[in-house]
Order: structure tokens, then sequence, then C-alpha cells
């Protein structure tokens, strides 16, 4: 819904979220935002906490927790396939380093962000023109990187 229709009823809203998941508010200039009741947040929250930290636990204390990854893994990844050998192991070594961390911060936001790189990463090798030309031998050093012109005096040359 649009982000002015919560401002117009804030109590219609607020009573359709009885119904939904959560409500979606668009807004012009700025991301879109999330409204979502407090108990199903930390339900949620929960469930990723506990999975983050099953899968930390499987990966970390045995074998068999990690070779059941490793077979599931191209089932919940598809892109995997695209990977070069080896690449998924050093995937799914990041992503435990990662989910560790990010469990000990409160934030899923890092967990994303590996899964967005190597996701990309996978496009990038899905594709042979754009593999090729992203390693191909560019011939030596281009040469010095000019500074972007400035919009403005910077902090530094004020004091």
């Amino acid at each position: 819904m649009p982000f002015t229709e919560l401002l117009r009823s804030p109590a219609g809203t607020a009573e359709r979220l009885r119904t939904v998941r959560a409500v979606r508010l668009r807004r012009r200039d700025a991301d879109d935002l999330f409204l979502m009741r407090a108990d199903r947040m930390h339900g949620e929250a929960e469930v990723v906490d506990f999975t983050a930290t099953l899968l930390t636990a499987m990966l970390v204390d045995t074998e068999g927790g990690m070779a059941a990854i490793r077979r599931a893994l191209p089932r919940v990844l598809p892109w995997l396939r695209f990977l070069p050998d080896g690449s998924a192991e050093e995937m799914l070594g990041e992503l435990t380093e990662v989910a560790t961390a990010s469990r000990d911060l409160d934030t899923m936001v890092p967990i994303a962000q590996v899964l967005t790189e190597w996701r990309h990463t996978a496009e990038i090798y899905a594709d042979p023109d754009l593999l090729a030309e992203l390693t191909r031998e560019r011939g030596g050093d281009a040469g010095p990187v000019p500074l972007p012109a400035a919009a403005g005096p910077a902090e530094d040359d004020e004091r």
C-alpha cells in the first residue's frame, strides 16, 4: 500500500495486520518499508536464530552434518552449479563465518550480502561472454585513476 495510506488511516493499516504477515509501504523517493506485528517479528527472528545456530553447529561439530549440508546446498541454491570447482566449499565456509558473527550482532544483513555476492559471481560464470570479458588479460596497468570532481569543500578543508 502507499505510505500515504498509512498516514491517512493508521488504525485501518494496523487492523490489516491481523490478517496478513506484513504490509509493504511503498514510498516514492525512498526504499519501501515493511510493517509487521512485533509478536510475528520476534517469532520469525527466533526461527532465523534457530536455523543459523543449527546450521553453524552442523558445520562445526560433525563431518556428517557438513556432508548433509553439502548435499542439500545445490537444491537450496541451484545457481551453485555455475561456480567453478571448490567455490561452493569456499562459499559455505564464508557463509558459516558470517552467520556466526551476524548472530552475535543480531543482524542478518551480512548473510544476505554474502549470498548476493556469491549469486552475482555465479551469474558471471554462467555467461561465457561476460566471464571472458572480465577475465581477459588487460595488458598491464592502465595508469592512475583521477580523483572524482568534488561537489563542494570537504569537511577537512573547512577546518
